[in-house]
């Protein structure tokens, strides 16, 4: 790949923030007495990228989940700063590839409440191009469907074409395509890499700095 790219689009919970742990205790909490004994995160990981409304009617088997989701949000909230923080590098790559003129975005299945507060709690919430975070509030299809990608990128008046999406589950990687965008998957999914290249990823990244490679730029930049 080279600098023809213009636009970098984020997955957040998985991709650049580690809410990995955060998200499994948050489920943990709303679902006791609700799940079998002996359901954990193995039944959890799989679906994680998925909107939260869909999950909860997954492991509960029930169609009316607005008490369970209220649950985890409130202890979600509640734990939030105690176990968020951005993957490695992420802060550097995102500041760098601000300064080299890249339009940054965020395309999440997050409400927008915990999307802004986790950007803004790890401070890269600046690095994001203004206008670029399309979070599950601002769409009628969440992902895997292309929607949500295709409203950042006509918000940043982007080319799908010169456009990567960067994210950990299959959901990421199958709206990218469909985007008409590169489907870029990262390493340190819970998921495992092979089951993104299934679902589509032309790049999978083991480091956020292999994006400066991807884009055409030198791994270090020049003094």
């Amino acid at each position: 790949m080279t600098s023809a790219i213009r636009t970098v689009l984020y997955d957040l919970d998985g991709t650049i923030l580690d809410t990995n742990e955060l998200i499994i205790q948050s489920f943990l909490h709303a679902l006791q007495d609700v799940v079998p004994e002996g359901f954990g995160r193995e039944q959890i990981i799989p679906s994680m990228g998925q909107p939260l409304l869909n999950q909860m009617q997954l492991f509960s088997n029930l169609e009316e989940v607005s008490q369970l989701i209220s649950r985890y949000r409130e202890f979600n909230l509640r734990q939030h700063d105690e176990y968020v923080k951005p993957f490695p590098h992420v802060a550097e790559v995102m500041a760098r590839l601000q300064q080299s003129g890249l339009q940054q975005g965020i395309v999440t299945t997050k409400i927008r409440l915990t999307t802004e507060k986790g950007l803004r709690f790890t401070e890269i919430y600046d690095y994001v191009t203004p206008g670029a975070i399309v979070t599950i509030d601002d769409v009628e299809q969440a992902k895997p469907h292309p929607e949500p990608i295709l409203k950042a990128i006509e918000a940043l008046g982007a080319d799908p074409a010169t456009t990567i999406m960067v994210g950990d589950s299959t959901v990421d990687m199958i709206a990218a395509e469909a985007a008409g965008c590169i489907p870029v998957g990262v390493a340190w999914s819970l998921k495992g890499e092979a089951i993104l290249r299934e679902s589509g990823a032309k790049h999978i990244i083991h480091d956020m700095r292999d994006l400066f490679e991807l884009l055409g730029m030198e791994r270090e930049p020049i003094a």
